[in-house]
């Protein structure tokens, strides 16, 4: 076992979930190799023809990753092991957290094809697929951007990804949207958290309209252009929004889970032109989060 590999109760954990064998001949063969091949790019961010013998062909490990990005098997798979998470009590529902982090794309990320990539063997376009691949100018260059959800423990529960000059406030709806925890027992999905916690970038009317429709508590500063407004249309401009400063502290959840998801360096760092491939590296990185212990 190489480091960075899964552990025995991390596959025990990621196992059931994945695709079975269909056929003769049988389709998947090695998962856990190749996997460990793809955590391996995940964590150095090496390109994938130099990945380690060890890991088997390069190209094996390359076309799975980019096939379960593109057909929503990685989805699928992490919505799974999230399941299993919430089934055993191990998601804090107390206080959901959202921010966005940058991440500079590399000059290998730039120039992919204008025409739409389809999903292989199917005439379908990947549901992850964006025109723009989800890279925008700025000072700094070509960047793109994370805007995510985390729990209390610090896990992501669900994030979306735009080109890197996009606001964050107009992404805070489709971020709750995409928050959806089946229940192994039946029933609808879990898709609302006891309390949501923000900075001042997501103060806006129509999230807080928002988040009292859905029947959501919220701590999200005003910011002093919105409040001086208020005040100016004395009555007409509706009661101060609440704001508790020990629940805020409880932000520096989601910027950990920041921290760690770019820890891995194909994180931080995009290296993948298509936009729905990248989307699959970072589900990748957010199921190895919800793996260990």
């Amino acid at each position: 076992m190489g480091r960075g590999d899964l552990l025995d109760q991390e596959w025990a954990r990621l196992e059931p979930h994945l695709p079975r064998n269909v056929g003769r001949g049988g389709r998947w063969k090695s998962h856990r190799m190749v996997i460990n091949g793809i955590l391996f790019r995940q964590r150095t961010g090496v390109p994938w023809r130099d990945l380690p013998a060890r890991f088997g062909k390069w190209k094996t490990v390359h076309d799975r990753h980019r096939r379960w990005s593109a057909d929503g098997t990685w989805e699928r798979i992490l919505r799974a092991v999230q399941a299993d998470a919430d089934t055993e009590g191990r998601i804090d529902w107390s206080m959901v957290s959202v921010d966005s982090t940058s991440c500079r794309a590399h000059q290998h990320a730039a120039g992919a094809r204008t025409d739409a990539p389809l999903i292989p063997g199917r005439r379908s376009h990947p549901g992850q697929h964006r025109p723009d691949e989800a890279l925008g100018r700025s000072r700094g260059g070509l960047t793109c951007k994370i805007h995510l959800a985390s729990e209390g423990g610090r896990r992501p529960l669900a994030f979306v990804i735009t080109p890197g000059q996009w606001g964050d406030a107009p992404q805070l709806i489709p971020v709750l949207e995409r928050i959806r925890i089946p229940r192994p027992g039946g029933g609808h999905p879990r898709t609302r958290p006891d309390r949501l916690g923000g900075d001042k970038a997501y103060s806006s009317r129509q999230n807080r309209q928002y988040l009292r429709r859905r029947q959501i508590k919220h701590t999200i500063p005003e910011r002093k252009d919105q409040r001086a407004n208020r005040q100016r249309r004395g009555s007409a401009g509706g009661r101060p929004a609440g704001f508790d400063k020990t629940i805020y502290r409880r932000r520096n959840e989601v910027e950990r889970t920041i921290n760690a998801l770019k820890g891995f360096r194909a994180v931080a760092t995009r290296f993948d032109k298509r936009a729905y491939v990248f989307h699959g590296t970072v589900t990748v990185a957010a199921l190895r989060l919800w793996l260990r212990s």
